[in-house]
């Protein structure tokens, strides 16, 4: 199972969200390239990099987040914005070993196919579902298709992965998206990658026991020292 320790930047600077909330982030006072590095040290095989920014349509971490690409010493898997063939291409192209797609894959599944096809195995869609509806644009509107409707457009497909965010999952009800991600996942060719409540050792750990859930984003339990990175890659 793959650990993606993950950045996410706004205004420059390393942030965790609640529930996809962008006017209160939690700000973390970290070097966003420095803390990359961290994970590499730690024994991370891939991280993961969200560009809030990018999603709201401005470039203004985009230098940054090269420097990380750059200097991580790792794979970088980058989602942030990505809405037409010649972004995903820019990226790939910059060096991102992965990039993710979101609002692009509901809404021009056919042309995602093409990308993927393009770039077998390095193009990554997202899911993200709020109150069993698909979310697009930043978790702000409801996509036109069911989760595992989604799901089946894209069976396969050459991607490297699905990315699947349950928005309003409870750390303290965990068992609702266990079950989610258990049949969603059933369903679909790709793998998994779960994203979301990951802030317990021992939520990751059950995680690994789903079929075809192959990895697992984590953020917030590392900054806020919940858990250390090195606990959970010791963890799977």
């Amino acid at each position: 199972m793959l650990i993606f320790p993950t950045i996410q930047l706004m205004d420059r600077v390393c942030v965790s969200l609640e529930r996809g909330n962008t006017d209160r982030p939690v700000v973390w006072h970290v070097d966003p390239v420095e803390k990359a590095k961290e994970f590499l040290y730690a024994g991370a095989s891939w991280m993961h990099v969200t560009d809030f920014d990018a999603i709201a349509g401005s470039d203004k971490n985009k230098d940054l987040v090269l420097k990380i690409i750059r200097q991580a010493e790792i794979p970088v898997q980058y989602g942030g914005g990505v809405r037409s063939a010649l972004h995903a291409e820019e990226w790939i192209d910059a060096g991102a070993g992965r990039v993710v797609v979101g609002t692009l894959a509901v809404l021009n599944p056919d042309l995602v196919k093409e990308i993927a096809k393009l770039h077998p195995d390095q193009i990554v869609i997202a899911l993200d579902i709020w109150q069993g509806k698909v979310m697009i644009h930043g978790w702000t509107e409801a996509g036109p298709i069911e989760p595992e409707d989604f799901i089946r457009a894209y069976d396969r497909v050459p991607l490297a992965g699905i990315i699947i965010t349950d928005i309003d999952a409870n750390i303290e009800d965990w068992d609702s998206t266990f079950e989610q991600l258990t049949y969603l996942a059933g369903i679909s060719s790709s793998p998994i990658i779960a994203s979301g409540v990951m802030r317990r050792v021992n939520i990751i750990e059950k995680l690994s026991t789903i079929p075809n859930v192959e990895g697992a984003m984590v953020g917030t339990g590392l900054y806020n020292k919940t858990f250390e990175l090195e606990d959970v890659l010791n963890a799977i």
